[in-house]
């Protein structure tokens, strides 16, 4: 019996080991790279100033990198002519940036801390900073994620949201994630801050008409009927360089600018809870950076699965 109790009590701690090892942790890297948060809020720092629309590019390629099998840093990995990554996929090609941001606090951490800090918890410190940056809130990030080794750029092409998505097809690719529909709300309004291309928005502002004409008529300005895909204009009208509720407040006011955007606002399910963050900033930015931690946990790489990348567009030779 006693060899029996012994066994079990081996048996309950080695399974507990592995649920640990499992699991990620803001403490991850406390032994091991002390100095890695100050780093990386550091560079960002740094990267906002020279541009602000910085914050919003490396917030976006964190969401687009946690929509793609998980918050494993999948997205930073170029083409190769053996390798297809993620960054051609239709909802990334030529819009996300930031990646030259990327490499120089991978370059930062590197210098302090070799072969240490993924690039997946690189990318998940620098989204909250950029975001902090910008005047938005800020939140524990849970670290311990490793590097995916490969990608999917079939999974990038139908698990991301398109700018003429359906209130709907929102809820569903979200749910997908293990998010709600008020996480998806509240996540939206990462859309506070950053610019988006004429070939996003011209069917908004063209066709629909659940949309300010006074609103339209100053987007057209910028963005005409054919021509000028790539020309930007603010999604947020109000502050696009501060992170702030000023996005609801758009959709209330039929001032979203991508169609997916409007449909927040627009006689269905989160129409309330848009209406309650355009006049509460605090809720919003609390449901934000809760929603955010929520999306950084989603199937991250953990133990001795991946690699601790070296170079993050590439995979370790």
């Amino acid at each position: 019996m006693a060899f029996s109790n012994s066994f079990l009590l081996l048996y309950l701690l080695s399974l507990l080991a592995c649920i640990a090892q499992g699991q990620l942790s803001p403490t991850f890297y406390e032994a091991s790279c002390p100095n890695v948060q100050s780093i990386v809020r550091s560079v960002m720092a740094e990267a906002v100033i020279r541009e602000p629309r910085m914050g919003a590019s490396i917030l976006r390629l964190f969401f687009h990198d946690c929509f793609v099998n998980g918050c494993d840093g999948s997205i930073l990995l170029d083409d190769t002519p053996t390798f297809t990554g993620e960054k051609n996929a239709s909802p990334n090609r030529n819009s996300l940036r930031g990646f030259d941001v990327i490499d120089a606090v991978k370059a930062s951490v590197e210098a302090e801390c070799c072969a240490t800090v993924s690039c997946a918890d690189i990318l998940a410190l620098a989204a909250r900073d950029g975001v902090h940056s910008l005047g938005g809130p800020t939140w524990t990030v849970q670290l311990g994620r490793r590097d995916a080794t490969t990608a999917s750029q079939s999974a990038a092409n139908s698990n991301l949201p398109s700018a003429g998505s359906s209130i709907s097809t929102l809820i569903s690719l979200f749910a997908a994630q293990g998010l709600s529909a008020q996480e998806m709300t509240a996540l939206s309004g990462a859309h506070t801050i950053g610019q988006a291309q004429c070939k996003n928005f011209r069917a908004h502002i063209y066709n629909d008409t659940n949309i300010d004409p006074s609103f339209a008529d100053l987007r057209k300005q910028n963005c005409p009927a054919s021509g000028g895909d790539s020309n930007l204009a603010p999604l947020d009208v109000q502050t696009p360089n501060w992170f702030d509720n000023g996005y609801y407040q758009n959709l209330v006011a039929q001032q979203g600018l991508l169609h997916s955007d409007q449909e927040l606002f627009n006689g269905g399910s989160q129409d309330a809870l848009v209406q309650r963050y355009s006049n509460d900033a605090a809720l919003f930015a609390s449901d934000f950076a809760g929603a955010m931690v929520k999306m950084g946990s989603i199937s991250p790489l953990t133990g001795t699965s991946g690699e601790i990348r070296l170079n993050c567009r590439k995979v370790n030779e």
